[in-house]
């Protein structure tokens, strides 16, 4: 009996090394091929950031303005009119990881985005139009360049005036909403990790009070950085 047993314990402390080693490399391998959501969202927001800035909505408007001017007991009056593109993009390196929070409890991704900027107007030169009504002061002096220097000068505040109005800037944001949720989704979705992404961007309201009591179960990107990091240092 008792040359059984040094025998057989040998073989039960080999079986259970055997077994916790199998459950060690399954483990890692879920590591490898199950990621978890942060890493995933994680690589998301390091993709984003090196785009650099995301044009989501670009919008054409036209303005046109007149400029007069008297001098010698004359007067002249010339009208422009400036056709302008304008972008709507946001800076993507101004995506800090706090503002990328994983609610695990609640299924859902929530990203605070930078403000969206209205970059422009971008003018084409070959579609400008001006009229004037003639007369003698343009012919004698320099007014005429003065009137087409005012009139370019306010076409183009007249140009972002109107890409800044509540209309164009709210639908620039859904165009922008949108993109960020998608990037953020789909590799997600791809990893059969389904999460409701949900963008907000500064100047807008929070998100809704029911989510805000479960972000003490959240997990954001900044802690994922700080683990990854103190478990390379290791």
């Amino acid at each position: 009996m008792r040359g059984a047993l040094r025998w057989l314990l040998p073989l039960a402390l080999a079986g259970l090394l055997m077994v916790a080693g199998l459950l060690y490399m399954q483990r890692r391998a879920a590591d490898l091929f199950d990621p978890a959501p942060e890493t995933i969202v994680s690589a998301s927001l390091q993709g984003l950031r090196e785009q650099n800035r995301l044009s989501a909505f670009v919008a054409n408007y036209v303005a046109v303005v007149t400029a007069s001017q008297s001098r010698f007991g004359l007067s002249a009056r010339r009208t422009l009119i400036m056709p302008g593109l304008v972008r709507y993009e946001v800076d993507l390196a101004r995506l800090r990881a706090e503002d990328v929070v994983y609610d695990k409890a609640a299924g859902e991704l929530r990203i605070t985005a930078p403000p969206v900027e209205v970059v422009g107007p971008q003018i084409d030169l070959t579609q400008l139009r001006e009229y004037d009504g003639g007369g003698l002061l343009l012919r004698i002096s320099d007014t005429g360049q003065q009137l087409d220097a005012a009139n370019r000068r306010a076409g183009q505040a007249e140009l972002l005036r109107q890409a800044r109005q509540p209309v164009p800037m709210s639908l620039a944001r859904d165009a922008t909403r949108r993109a960020i949720e998608r990037s953020f989704a789909l590799p997600l979705r791809a990893a059969a990790l389904p999460a409701e992404v949900r963008v907000r961007f500064p100047d807008e309201p929070g998100f809704p009070a029911r989510t805000i009591e479960q972000m003490d179960r959240s997990t954001s990107l900044r802690d994922v950085y700080d683990t990854a990091n103190a478990a390379t240092e290791r």
